[in-house]
Order: C-alpha cells, then structure tokens, then sequence
C-alpha cells in the first residue's frame, strides 16, 4: 500500500473516530476511539506502516508544540508560574529518576538509560486528553490552565530527559558535568533560536504585508513553516528544536496581538490550525493502535527473555508503572502544596488549605498522550554498533499501555473526584470584559465622528453619509450604556443581550437558508453565494462565540 493511501486511510480513521464518539452513548475520550480504530485498520489490513523515528518526530512534534505554546493563556501561566514550573520542571526530573529505577527493577531485562528514556518519555503530560474528559468532569478554569500550562513545559523538559538518556545508552556513558552544560545549551540555544525566526519572520512578513498588500493563504502558509523552520534550526545547532517550537509559538501569540494580520487571515488562520490540531493528535493515536500487535509482539519476546513466559505479564507491568507514576505524582503534588502552605504562614497570609480530593484530583488529571506517543515512537532502532536497541518494543508498548491505563482512569475517577473539590475563589473577569467593550465601543464613535469630519464638503450624498453614521453611533451609545449599568440592572442588560443574540442567530440561519434556496432555483452565481453565505458564517460565528 502507498504512502499516499495510508496517509488518505489515516485521516480517514481520524474523521471516523469524531463520528463514533459523538454517537456513543457514553462519553468516551476520543484518544481511546482512535486507538481502538487504529487496532481495528491494522487487524482488518494486512500491512504494517514503517516508522522512521526522525520524520516521525520531525513531523508531529514542532506544529504540535508549536500551536500549545501559540495558545496557552499567558495570564494563568503568569499567575500560577511557581506551582506550573514546580509540576513541569522539579516533578519531571522526579518522575524520571523515581519511575526509571522503578521500571528497571520490575523489568530487570531493561537496561536502566532505556528505563530512564522511557520514563522520561512518561512524564509529560496532555491537556487534551484532559479537556476530551472535562465534558464529562467540568473542571475549574485556574486548575486547568495549570494543567496546559504544566503540559506546555513538560513537553520540553521531559523530552530533553529522554535525548540523555537515549546518549547514555548509545554510548555507554554520562557524565553530570557534560549533562548539565548541554542541557544549558538546550535551553537557552532552543528558545534563542525559536524567538530569533519568529521574530525575523514575521517582521519581514509585515513589511512585505505593509508595502505590497497581505495574502491570506501565504500568511497561513508562513505560520505554518515557522514551527519547522525554527525546530529544523535548532536541531542543526545541536540545540533544542523543541523548546525552538514551544518559544516561537508563544512569540507568535504575542505578534498576533499586535493586530496587524487582516480580520479573514486571523478567522482562516485559526480554522486551519484546528485542523491541525484534530488531524495531528488524531493520526498519532490511529498509529499507536495500528502499530500495537507488532508491539506487543516485540515487547512478549522480551518478557520471554527475562525469564517471564506468560504475557498477561506485560499488562501487569503497564498497571504498575501507571500506578508509580500516579503515586509520584500525588506525592509530589502533596509535598508542593505544603510547601506553599508553610510559606504562606510564615508570611501571615491566610490561604485555603487544599483537601485530599485536589491532590488526587491533579495525580489523575496528569494523563499522557500524543506527545509521549511521539516520543517513545523516536527510539532508535539500532545501537552505534548495529545491533538492535534494547527492549524498543517493550518500550514502545508501555508507553502506549500507561496512555491507555491514565486516559481510562482519569474518565472514570475525574468526575467522582471534580464534586467535591474545593479551589481558591477565582476573579471574575465579567467587569474586565465589560469595561473592554465600553473602551472599544468609545474608541469606535471617535473613529466615525473623524471620518464625519474628515468628509470632503459639497458631497452629493453628504445626507446618506450622515445617516449611515448616526446609525452606527447609536449602536455604539446603546453597546455602552448597557455595559455601564450595575447590579439589577446589568442583570437585566446582559439578559437582554443574550435574547438578542438568540434571535440574531435565528435571522442569520433564516438568511443562509434562503440564500441557498436562491441559489438552488438558478438564479445566483456560485462565487456570489459562497461570498453571501461566508459574510452570514462570519457574523454567526461572532454572536455564537461572544
């Protein structure tokens, strides 16, 4: 079978899986839809995708990273920043060294750096597993912005872990001085690079933009190269390409706030990094299921090597490390939390003493997901001499076993633990938004009373002008004083606001309908439509999101 089809019968497998979670009549997370249907393709087909492990790392990995750093809210990540690097940096290297001695003792037959790799790989976690699992569990704004945020920085140091002791195992050596020096260059090498293309990028893309007009698919095309381009850099520079991804994302959210992509870029853009996203995540799992019957086949052959002929064994294996790492976790948590505690008195502050549910609740919510997937598929295949890694398969399969393990747990235990769970008050940002619409609002009169002003006298339409900006100044006053009122009042407003919108909805969907029907008797051209029908899109998709 070609390339060209199993990328076609993946995508394929991807769509598919939407489908059969929306149907099912009980929430399932969609990683777990796209294993099971992954399994199903490679039963079913009789034929095995090769993966090599640098394409495969090269493409996932930097669009991926790339979109979460892009994303990520920055208010969260500033305001919880000591418990988010407590979780990304401290209980990563805690998770490798406690899980890595762990594994090698249960599995004597794994040589302790690839037992180190493989627990590197296991310490990121994956806030879209989570949020798959929040329909069901809703979970509180704050401890899900530490979660992305956890996950965006675990990423990086977790996998950082796992190209160490993927060297030691190679060559046999590891040194903590040499360790230390390369992880600095990593760091500060990755981001610098990841910061220098975004940078370089966009700024001549805006100049080219400014002087010569702005394309909207070369704009989509050029966010689209900088993740690769900024990894690729890195990578040359025996720096890290995935830090590179993960800064340049987070420069590229602050370049978009600047405003000066075109409204149809900013909308398309977005469109098509969602499907990224959903087509990127997606395939990855579709590929762990239709890579798992040659796993569990290489990874029985090794439990047959240490000795262990039943391979009911290898599942128990799976529960164990899942258990550790879950424990690692919670312990972690527990120590992190008391610490702020202990701070807190020292300091006089009062602060909610956080109850066993929390803890637990954090300890399940650290599943694994696409990026440990992707990293655990980049194992070498073969040794500096030739030979074969050591324990690859057993290790591919645990990886892929302690997703499956953590998605399941985190779906049935999350909600049980989210009722009870108490969390610090967050502030409302109800009055923020408001007091931003009144600004915009003000800033929109002041734009049409100029351009009133600025109109050239003698017009013939002079009259039309002023009526089609007294309207728009009345929208504008109305926008305002609702958003000024307090109390009842605002009650009321924001209520009159909802009706309204719910009816502006049904005229928008009346509109569409009848623009097709139009369009259905002959009478309307096809551009003319799409044009029609995308500028009612827009609006819906304005009054359905705000």
């Amino acid at each position: 079978m070609d390339a060209i089809t199993v990328s076609l019968l993946l995508l394929l497998a991807v769509v598919a899986s939407s489908a059969i979670g929306r149907m099912s009549p009980m929430p399932l997370p969609l990683p777990l839809v796209q294993i099971a249907l992954g399994a199903v393709i490679a039963s079913m087909l009789d034929f095995r995708i090769e993966l090599n492990p640098d394409i495969f790392f090269l493409l996932f990995l930097p669009p991926l990273l790339f979109l979460d750093g892009w994303r990520i809210p920055k208010e969260g990540l500033l305001r919880d920043k000591g418990t988010i690097l407590a979780l990304a940096l401290g209980l990563v290297v805690f998770t490798v060294l406690g899980a890595g001695f762990f594994i090698h003792w249960i599995i004597p037959a794994m040589p302790l750096p690839v037992a180190f790799a493989l627990a590197a790989v296991l310490s990121p976690t994956d806030a879209v597993g989570v949020s798959a699992i929040a329909a069901r569990a809703p979970i509180r704004n704050r401890l899900m912005h530490i979660l992305e945020g956890e996950s965006l920085l675990n990423d990086a140091s977790g996998l950082v872990c796992m190209r160490f002791a993927v060297v030691a195992a190679l060559t046999g050596t590891f040194s903590i001085v040499e360790a230390s020096g390369t992880f600095l260059w990593l760091a500060v090498g990755g981001i610098a690079i990841g910061v220098g293309v975004t940078l370089l990028t966009t700024t001549l893309k805006d100049w080219i933009s400014r002087r010569f007009g702005e394309e909207t698919g070369s704009q989509i095309l050029i966010s689209l190269l900088i993740p690769f381009g900024a990894y690729i850099l890195a990578e040359q520079a025996q720096a890290s390409g995935i830090l590179a991804a993960v800064a340049a994302g987070i420069l590229m959210s602050y370049e978009e706030q600047s405003g000066r992509a075109l409204a149809v870029t900013r909308v398309r853009r977005a469109v098509f990094w969602d499907t990224i996203q959903f087509a990127g995540n997606g395939v990855i799992f579709v590929l762990l299921g239709e890579q798992l019957p040659g796993i569990i086949s290489g990874a029985a052959q090794v439990v047959r090597e240490a000795g262990r002929r039943e391979e009911f064994w290898l599942f128990v294996y799976v529960v164990a490390i899942a258990f550790a790492l879950a424990t690692l976790r919670f312990l972690w948590v527990w120590a992190s939390l008391g610490l702020i505690l202990f701070r807190a008195a020292r300091r006089r502050q009062k602060v909610q003493s956080p109850g066993w549910r929390l803890i637990a609740a954090m300890s399940l919510a650290g599943v694994r997901g696409a990026i440990t997937l992707a990293g655990v598929l980049t194992l070498p295949l073969t040794l500096q001499d030739g030979s074969a890694f050591p324990a690859r398969d057993l290790a591919i399969f645990l990886a892929a076993g302690v997703i499956v393990v953590s998605l399941a747990a985190a779906n049935v235990g999350l909600p049980y633990l989210m009722k009870g769970v108490k969390l610090p008050p967050e502030p409302s940002s109800q009055r923020q938004e408001d007091q931003a619409r009144v600004a915009a609002a003000e800033a929109a009169m002041r734009a049409v009373d100029r351009s009133l002003h600025d109109m050239k006298p003698g017009r013939d339409d002079a009259d039309v002008y002023m009526d089609a900006g007294a309207r728009i100044m009345t929208l504008y006053r109305q926008r305002i004083e609702a958003r000024s009122k307090t109390g009842e009042d605002a009650d009321l407003a924001r209520k009159s606001d909802d009706i309204e919108r719910s009816l502006r909805l049904v005229a928008l969907g009346a509109e569409r309908s009848e623009v097709y029907r139009i369009a259905r008797s002959g009478s309307l051209t096809d551009d003319l439509v799409r044009k029609l029908v995308r500028e009612i899109d827009l609006l819906e998709s304005r009054f359905s999101t705000s």
